[in-house]
Formats: structure tokens, C-alpha cells, sequence
């Protein structure tokens, strides 16, 4: 049989509590902004995987079409006569952040474009909201 002195012994008294909040609020300063800088390089890195695995089919529409481009991104994804399609889905991937990715064809001597607008999904912008295209990768700007 316990004690009464045993018995109000048995929890944890409010300072052990405090301390050990005290201790996980502490790693989750340190560990946090750690795990979202590497959730934001992750984005980028499937962003551009995108946009290279995207303009590699526009390549191949363009070859398989006498050199002329897609008009859209759309045409990637339509299968032929054997059920195929260039990009292999139903539907033309959306960027890590939920927007479509926008496809410019080339004009005026400049080559075609397929961009991310980043998180924010609109032109221009900084850290998680910048911009990422093929004409950029290729050059090795980002």
C-alpha cells in the first residue's frame, strides 16, 4: 500500500513541466527553420525537374512536328492513335506550389519558355515567390 506521502509524489511537479517545455520549445527553435529552408530547396528542386522534363517533351512535339511548337502545354499531354502521349499523364503537372506552369512559344527569334511563377504564382518576386524557367536552368542562373 502507498503512502499519502508516496501517492502525491507520483506526477510531475509543475517546475519539472515548465522545464521540460522549456527544453522542446528550445529544439524547435533550432529545428525548424532548418526543415522549411530544406522544404523550400525541395520546391525549387522539383520545380526545375519540371520544367526540364516539360521542355524536353515541347522538343520532341517540335520534332515530331516538322519543327513547329506546341501551341500549348495541353498538346504534351494528348495521346496518339497507340493511347501514348509525350509527358506519359493525363494532365500537364501543376508546379510544387499548386500553379500551372506557363508555356510561351517561341516569337521573334527567341526561344520558347516554360515558367514557374514560384509560391505566389505571378510574375516576378524573390526567395519562394521567384520565378524559374527553362531559358534560366539552361544558362545555369538558378
Amino acid at each position: 500500500m502507498k503512502t499519502r506521502t508516496q501517492a502525491l509524489r507520483a506526477g510531475f511537479t509543475l517546475a519539472e513541466l515548465m522545464v521540460v517545455i522549456v527544453i522542446i520549445g528550445l529544439l524547435a527553435t533550432l529545428v525548424v527553420p532548418n526543415v522549411m529552408s530544406k522544404l523550400f530547396q525541395a520546391n525549387i528542386t522539383k520545380a526545375k525537374a519540371d520544367i526540364v522534363n516539360i521542355s524536353s517533351g515541347v522538343e520532341e512535339w517540335a520534332m515530331l512536328n516538322g519543327g513547329t511548337f506546341p501551341e500549348s502545354l495541353e498538346s504534351l499531354v494528348q495521346k496518339d492513335e497507340n493511347g501514348h502521349s509525350i509527358l506519359n499523364a493525363d494532365v500537364v503537372p501543376k508546379d510544387p506550389w499548386g500553379n500551372p506552369y506557363v508555356y510561351e512559344p517561341p516569337q521573334g527569334g527567341q526561344p520558347f519558355r516554360v515558367i514557374s511563377y514560384g509560391r505566389d504564382g505571378s510574375p516576378g518576386g524573390e526567395s519562394d515567390d521567384k520565378d524559374l524557367d527553362n531559358v534560366m536552368i539552361r544558362n545555369g542562373e538558378i
